[in-house]
């Protein structure tokens, strides 16, 4: 899934710039359809308050900020924290 590619790295630029543990976050890309993809983040579990933040602030930004990369690619695409 090259299309993506530009979320990917986005996503996981920005959440490995908000963890404690870099080496524990890991950005999967899943096809949902012919133009929508999900960011699956992991990261450790210490750090998935500091991914979410308060009343989900922080992950309502970073899933803006993979929109975004998503148009630029001309993708539809959402972002989920998985445990």
């Amino acid at each position: 899934m090259a299309q993506a590619e530009i979320v990917e790295k986005v996503v996981g630029y920005v959440v490995g710039h908000i963890v404690e543990d870099t080496d524990a976050v890991s950005v999967t890309m899943v096809e949902q359809g012919p133009s929508e993809v999900l960011a699956e983040v992991r990261t450790a579990k210490s750090d998935m308050g500091r991914v979410i933040g308060r009343r989900g602030r922080v992950a309502r930004a970073i899933r803006s900020v993979a929109a975004l990369a998503g148009e630029e690619e001309g993708v539809e695409t959402d972002v989920e924290f998985v445990d």
